[in-house]
């Protein structure tokens, strides 16, 4: 279930970077209990970032599309600060970042 469930995160991109939000190193934890309820905490690239408000709606309903997932809660966190150095090689070479 857990590769599915990052599959789904990398469908969600961040509009203004064209990277998925998994590579760009947004989420910070996925947590699926016992009964496959599954509790996200991600970041943002800014805090004044455009989509803060739906981000989590586009996050919840890729998970929960995932067969298996009773239900998702995606929380936004600013601790630790995002920064350049979690992102993943892959989306270092997309943004041609080294």
């Amino acid at each position: 279930m857990t590769d599915d469930i990052i599959a789904a995160l990398k469908t969600v991109y961040d509009p203004e970077i064209p990277v998925d939000i998994y590579e760009l190193g947004l989420i910070y934890r996925v947590d699926i209990d016992d009964d496959r309820n599954v509790a996200i905490d991600m970041t943002l690239t800014a805090p004044g970032c455009p989509v803060a408000g739906e981000m989590p709606g586009w996050v919840e309903n890729a998970v929960g599309s995932v067969q298996g997932v009773q239900s998702v809660k995606a929380v936004i966190v600013f601790d630790p600060p995002w920064d350049q150095s979690r992102m993943s090689d892959e989306a270092r070479v997309a943004l041609d970042m080294w």
